[in-house]
């Protein structure tokens, strides 16, 4: 398989770089990124690699949310945006594993899928090899907080284990990571901005199928 999965690090960045989109409001002290409960998915485009992942806003327990299904697929939902990590360094989202996946071994480019991601994304402009990329994913073979190189893009894109195994199925988790210290940690790099954030539910590697909903995903000074 021709790996275009290792160059949603370089398209996006690309992307990013020829439209820049400026992130309102950021004096507010929230940046918006996904209001999915809104029915706002505006900015938000899809980005295919190996077929297409069903992407879709749907009401699940009287909530508008964002439903990814993925059966032997990859492609990412993504958007352009500038976020300033200085007044907004905390990102917020939520996720629900409705159908796990058992890649096999995540480390290994066969095993590289997982029921949900999210990407946030430090653009080298068009000095691609400055790009970052720190991806938070629902493990299922690696525990919380475990991080290793992506097997496609290599050590300028990082896997971080956000939920793994032990997390239970068919149930909402609310997510709060610190961007700005985990890329100071993880890449030894301190980051004022990013520039693109993405979603993904993969299962081409392993030849599986995966679903899993998405909730609002926004950045806040706390």
């Amino acid at each position: 398989m021709f790996h275009l999965r290792a160059h949603i690090v370089n398209i996006v960045p690309i992307l990013i770089c020829l439209w820049p989109v400026l992130a309102g409001a950021q004096e507010s002290a929230r940046v918006d990124v996904g209001l999915f409960s809104q029915s706002d998915t505006s900015g938000w485009e899809i980005r295919k690699y190996s077929g297409t992942t069903d992407y879709a806003l749907t009401l699940f327990d009287g909530k508008q949310v964002l439903s990814a299904d993925s059966r032997q697929s990859a492609s990412a939902f993504y958007k352009k945006i500038k976020v300033d990590l200085d007044k907004t360094p905390i990102l917020h989202w939520s996720w629900r594993k409705v159908r796990p996946i058992n890649p096999g071994d995540e480390l290994a480019k066969q095993g590289d899928d997982f029921v949900a991601r999210i990407y946030v994304i430090k653009s080298g402009g068009l000095f691609l090899w400055r790009t970052r990329t720190l991806i938070y994913v629902w493990s299922y073979q690696h525990s919380k907080n475990d991080v290793w190189n992506n097997p496609f893009a290599g050590e300028k894109t990082k896997m971080l284990s956000q939920r793994d195994a032990s997390d239970p199925q068919d149930t909402w988790f609310s997510e709060r990571r610190n961007v700005a210290a985990d890329f100071k940690q993880i890449f030894g790099k301190d980051i004022r901005q990013i520039e693109g954030v993405a979603i993904m539910t993969d299962s081409d590697n392993s030849g599986l199928s995966a679903r899993a909903l998405y909730g609002d995903i926004f950045f806040r000074a706390d």
